[in-house]
């Protein structure tokens, strides 16, 4: 039982990890999911952020730096730039300095921001910002180191620029790397106009910076041709051909074209040509478009990074609303399935035990009494076809074999049992034969005392062998048939059952009510009676007395047999109760061959519906009491009026009873046998031998003779027997037996004396 029920919780345990397992790995699937795509959108989060703190303000001071720088290109190359306009340009980039240190002093999101690095590097390289612009005012240096400086600082800011680029959403990366390229070209367009400005009014370049010059401007329209355009949203497109368009920019490709196209060397440099007088006032009007443009773009990065970092969360919350309901889906369907599969086992279970518990013995027990078992009993195969339903056929066809194997043991032992009886029918027929034969030797030589004793042994224990064929007929499953018509009364009973009992002497009978048993069930009463004084006399010292008492209670009719055996403990007779209620195969009956009379005792119980039941008596032996159904009594009815007792001589009649012995009834033709078929026969009172009468005086058996010491014959044995009388006998059965009784009584008294006179 814990061994299955280990099992049961093996299988559920099995069934919830089932359940347990993917929904553990789906919920930590979803978790790290959800994790990363929260932290993407905090990360794009913080872009924004940064882009919005520190972005908008370095590409204003980058600007200021581009203005700063080609005015002080100018002012090296010897223009006539104002001193205001200077101070004006320098104003401006201090404002835009100061704002970017504020934007890049204040809080930031993440502690570990890559960005930080880059402007802290710009922060820096701001601090000799006065030291250059005081060369310039003093003439220390060269105007190439003055504007390296400033390219310098623009290039830190760039790479600034590059860094916001690199976001943790591709898509935003990807649409924020043209604009990074828009400002580099920028970047380029200012380099280009430093450059010139650099010329002076002699518009005169050396080498180094007219190639730079030529670079700046391939650069420039490389960068707009194949990075920056094609790469545009539709609205940075659109403005891009506005500005393409436009007067300014076709101005700038004109002057481009023409520094490109038109230009001479001259000792010590290369002169320009004169349309490059125009790039002043052409980049005075370009500049602020493309910086519209390139603020317009840097806002849609960060827009469009901001719209995904919503777009993350609104796909956490359905990642986390959607799994949670898939979650809930998997558990319900798991648990689902987990209880079907559970509850189907379980029936599968009870519908098990209940075969094996109920079914299977129902149809043991009806096998072995031989009836016929229903179909419908048998558990039948089951429609379903997975796995529950093929064990649920496995187990109906093993139940089938088994009760296919049952129904071959009990048609082999149905026809043993048929083999034993017709055994048993034709040695009782034998039996029956020797008992006819020994009744006749009985009136051939009654007036032979000692050849009477003898037969009467003989007469004994050919009972006692028909009723040990009789126990085979009962072991084997037959019945014994039953020769009684008439009702006979208890007291007449436990005669006949004493009679059965080769120590028949030792026993007391007392019937203390005036009860009667019908005749369908005198025989079967009577043997089992019989078995019980048989085991009671075996088993109990021989000088002891048994002691067979009946009368009414509630129930019917109580029987109570009582020896002075010796003592037996409690467990033995727990283990004979057993015995007497329970139908044992034929292994455990040749186990106990010795010991076969509780078996047939219990097959006669079942029989009548009686139950028979083994204790200890008062006296120390056991005491067994057997209750008879009500149903098999009927009571005692009056006598017929006229009808007279045995007349017998006082002196000569015994004080106490003994029990007579029922010899069986002389069939019509001895040496016939009887067929297989009938059954054993039954003993049936005789009529007692008829002893010498005088007319008119009715026929009755005289006591025997009492013997006289040294005289081997009694005197009535000497004489010639008077012929027996031809009219019918008028005697009750009731005397018949009374008076075989007393016949008995005077046997024994010859069979004592010659046991005394023999030397």
């Amino acid at each position: 039982m814990k061994r299955r029920r280990r099992s049961v919780i093996r299988l559920r345990t099995l069934l919830v990890w089932l359940a347990v397992v993917p929904t553990v790995a789906m919920g930590a699937q979803v978790v790290v999911t959800a994790d990363r795509l929260l932290q993407q959108s905090a990360h794009l989060r913080a872009d924004v952020a940064d882009g919005e703190r520190v972005g908008r303000p370095l590409y204003e001071l980058m600007a200021d730096l581009q203005a700063e720088r080609s005015t002080t290109a100018a002012r090296w190359a010897g223009s006539p730039v104002p001193k205001g306009e200077l101070s004006r340009r320098r104003a401006a980039t201090d404002r835009g300095v100061a704002a970017f240190r504020r934007a890049a002093d204040s809080a930031d999101a993440r502690a570990d921001d890559r960005v930080d690095a880059y402007v802290s590097a710009v922060e820096k390289q701001l601090e000799g910002l006065d030291a250059y612009r005081e060369r310039t005012d003093a003439r220390s240096g060269s105007a190439d180191r003055a504007t390296g400086y400033y390219s310098g600082v623009i290039e830190r800011m760039l790479r600034v620029f590059q860094e916001f680029s690199n976001m943790d959403d591709a898509t935003v990366t990807q649409q924020s790397r043209p604009v990074v390229a828009l400002v580099e070209a920028s970047e380029v367009l200012a380099r280009e106009d430093t450059l010139l400005a650099s010329a002076g009014p002699a518009g005169k370049l050396s080498a180094a910076r007219f190639a730079e010059l030529t670079n700046a401007v391939g650069a420039h329209r490389f960068l707009f041709g194949t990075t920056v355009v094609p790469y545009l949203p539709e609205n940075g497109r659109q403005g891009y051909a506005r500005i393409a368009a436009s007067d300014a920019w076709k101005t700038k490709t004109r002057i481009e074209d023409a520094v490109l196209a038109d230009h001479h060397d001259i000792p010590g440099g290369i002169a320009l040509p004169g349309a490059v007088h125009g790039w002043p006032a052409m980049y005075g009007k370009l500049v602020p478009q493309l910086s519209a443009l390139d603020a317009e773009q840097l806002r849609g990065v960060v827009e469009a990074a901001d719209a995904t970092a919503d777009d993350l969360e609104t796909q956490v919350f359905w990642l986390v609303a959607g799994s949670g309901a898939g979650l809930l889906l998997v558990v319900t369907v798991v648990v689902f399935t987990t209880r079907t599969v559970l509850r189907r086992m379980a029936g599968l279970h009870r519908r098990t035990v209940t075969v094996a518990q109920k079914t299977l013995p129902d149809i043991v027990e009806r096998l072995q009494r031989g009836q016929r078992i229903d179909p419908d009993a048998l558990p039948e195969r089951s429609r379903d076809r997975d796995e529950v339903g093929r064990i649920s056929d496995a187990f109906a066809r093993a139940v089938s074999v088994s009760v296919e194997g049952y129904r071959q043991l009990a048609d082999e032992r149905q026809g043993f049992g048929m083999f034993a009886a017709g055994i048993a029918s034709r040695t009782g027929n034998l039996v029956s034969r020797q008992l006819s034969l020994t009744e006749d030797l009985q009136d051939t030589f009654g007036h032979d005392e000692a050849l009477l004793a003898q037969l009467m042994k003989s007469d004994q224990l050919t009972v006692g062998m028909r009723r040990q064929i009789e126990n085979l007929l009962i072991l084997a499953g037959g019945e014994v048939p039953d020769p009684h018509t008439e009702p006979m009364r208890v007291a007449d009973v436990l005669r006949e059952a004493a009679a059965e009992v080769e120590d028949f002497r030792r026993i007391e009978r007392v019937a203390l009510d005036e009860v009667s048993v019908e005749p369908r069930v005198i025989s079967a009463i009577s043997h089992l009676l019989a078995e019980l004084l048989d085991n009671a006399t075996r088993f109990s010292p021989p000088a002891s007395r048994v002691s067979i008492r009946a009368e009414l209670v509630t129930d019917g009719l109580s029987v109570e047999i009582e020896d002075r055996g010796p003592r037996v403990a409690p467990e033995r007779y727990e283990e004979m109760n057993g015995r007497l209620h329970a139908a044992p195969p034929y292994a455990v009956l040749a186990e106990n061959a010795h010991r076969l009379g509780l078996f047939v005792v219990g097959h006669l119980a079942d029989q009548l519906g009686a139950r028979v039941t083994l204790r200890r008596s008062t006296y120390g032996g056991t005491a067994a009491i057997v209750i008879l159904p009500e149903e098999h009594l009927l009571r005692t009815e009056e006598r017929p009026k006229g009808g007279a007792e045995p007349r017998v001589p006082a002196p000569q009649r015994p004080a106490e009873r003994k029990p007579e012995l029922l010899l069986p009834a002389r069939p019509a033709a001895p040496a016939d046998p009887v067929p297989a078929g009938a059954g054993l026969p039954r003993r049936r009172p005789a009529e007692a031998p008829a002893a010498p009468t005088t007319p008119g005086e009715k026929s009755a058996l005289p006591p025997l003779p009492e013997r006289v010491p040294q005289t081997h014959l009694a005197k009535q044995l000497r004489e010639q027997r008077a012929p027996e009388p031809a009219d019918e006998d008028t005697a009750t059965p009731e005397e018949v037996a009374d008076a075989w009784a007393d016949y008995e009584q005077g046997t024994e008294t010859v069979e004592t004396e010659l046991r005394q006179d023999q030397p």
